[in-house]
């Protein structure tokens, strides 16, 4: 939580992507329904707990075009192309560490990667055996880089995919697959077929 403040300018920035979608979630005890007009009233919502965002992946964006290179490099075109051809990008996860622990991390990540058109969802973590990278295994994640430095970094970070949707069943950790690619459709209301899960 601490790195907010610094990103407030790249948050802003991706929020002006068509595809942006985000997901928060309150603190507020005995909210009506959403669609019941009291729902509006922020006084009765609480403070922000956590909050989730991300958006289609596409060439000509920082993180994309970088993930891009390193997976070109340590599994070929194709490995790349197969995780970031038709992907969601989880940008950002947090969950105030008051609330760590309790599921918050899980369904945020499951509200905000739910009925996405996309194939894959990726993210990056730091690599290390942390509580959000074990949350991210449960959900289907597997890595597909490991020991990654994003320019400007210290810490390692471990790039991971998912087939989507996303597991919202616990289950074992996973292996990365390995896609093939076929063209990239994209149709409004259905979704590509989809390779089996391993």
């Amino acid at each position: 939580m601490l790195q907010l403040p610094g990103r407030r300018s790249i948050m802003e920035r991706h929020a002006g992507h068509p595809s942006f979608h985000a997901v928060a979630v309150t603190a507020g005890a005995g909210l009506p329904h959403r669609d019941d007009p009291r729902a509006a009233d922020p006084r009765r919502r609480g403070p922000i707990i956590a909050f989730a965002y991300g958006f289609h992946g596409e060439t000509g964006q920082w993180w994309h075009d970088l993930v891009r290179n390193a997976l070109n490099a340590s599994g070929g075109r194709s490995y790349a192309q197969a995780w970031l051809a038709d992907t969601f990008e989880v940008a950002e996860v947090h969950v105030h560490p008051d609330h760590q622990g309790r599921g918050v991390g899980r369904a945020i990540v499951l509200a905000l990667t739910h009925q996405r058109l996309e194939r894959t969802a990726v993210l990056s973590t730091q690599d290390a055996d942390s509580p959000a990278r074990r949350l991210y295994r449960r959900l289907g994640f597997a890595d597909l880089l490991t020991r990654f430095s994003f320019p400007g970094t210290d810490p390692p970070y471990a790039v991971m995919g998912a087939v989507l949707p996303l597991r919202s069943e616990p289950g074992p950790p996973v292996a990365a697959p390995r896609l093939s690619c076929w063209p990239r459709r994209r149709l409004a209301l259905t979704r590509p077929a989809r390779p089996r899960r391993w």
